[in-house]
């Protein structure tokens, strides 16, 4: 009888686990859909400091890591030049930092000296005229793995699929949405710059 009951527990508590596991996932969104959308952008007249990198997308996240360790409570960003399959991982280039003020609002100039004396540069670009939005759910450092490989195809199967669109660049806000970015604005060139450059 007490070897049932061991046995009835231990299913149980694996049946507890799953249970929990899977709630877990549903909260970071693995049955949530990508909502994709094209208009007028989100997000208007930032100004970002951020550091370049060139290589595989996958080692950017030290750089996102050290951005909010210079200020936490800034939303992070990311600008992806390269698609990472047409492009060779490591000539796949991209700027990620922190946004500094969006809108009319300026940066403070204490703000700005503080990330540029940890090595970051700082560049204002205007809102683009259109972009395709895809909003997914951002809960837990699982919704970042899941919206890696939901969101990106959503947003190719509606850019090549549904409208042909030839887009420049991608914008990822990290708590908020994946943009990419017309190329109506110079400011986003799909040419990787080194050190030097007047932008990312």
């Amino acid at each position: 009888m007490s070897d049932l009951l061991l046995l009835g527990l231990i299913g149980g508590l694996t049946l507890l686990l799953l249970l929990t596991l899977l709630a877990f996932a549903g909260y970071s969104g693995l049955l949530a859909g990508v909502a994709v959308s094209a208009g007028s952008p989100p997000i208007r007249n930032v100004t970002m400091a951020y550091k370049f990198h060139m290589g595989p997308y996958g080692e950017t996240g030290r750089l996102f890591t050290e951005s909010c360790s210079v200020s936490p409570k800034l939303r992070s960003i990311a600008i992806y030049y390269d698609n990472p399959h047409v492009v060779p991982p490591d000539k796949c280039c991209c700027a990620v930092g922190s946004i500094l003020s969006e809108g009319e609002e300026s940066p403070s100039p204490e703000l700005i000296h503080l990330y540029q004396k940890f090595g970051f540069k700082v560049f204002s670009f205007p809102a683009p005229s259109h972009v395709v939005t895809a909003t997914f759910p951002y809960t837990t450092t699982l919704s970042i793995w899941l919206a890696t490989r939901r969101v990106h195809p959503a947003l190719d199967a509606y850019i090549k699929v549904r409208h042909r669109l030839v887009l420049a660049s991608w914008l990822h806000l990290h708590r908020a949405a994946f943009l990419l970015l017309d190329n109506q604005s110079a400011t986003f060139s799909s040419a990787c710059e080194p050190d030097g450059a007047q932008g990312p």
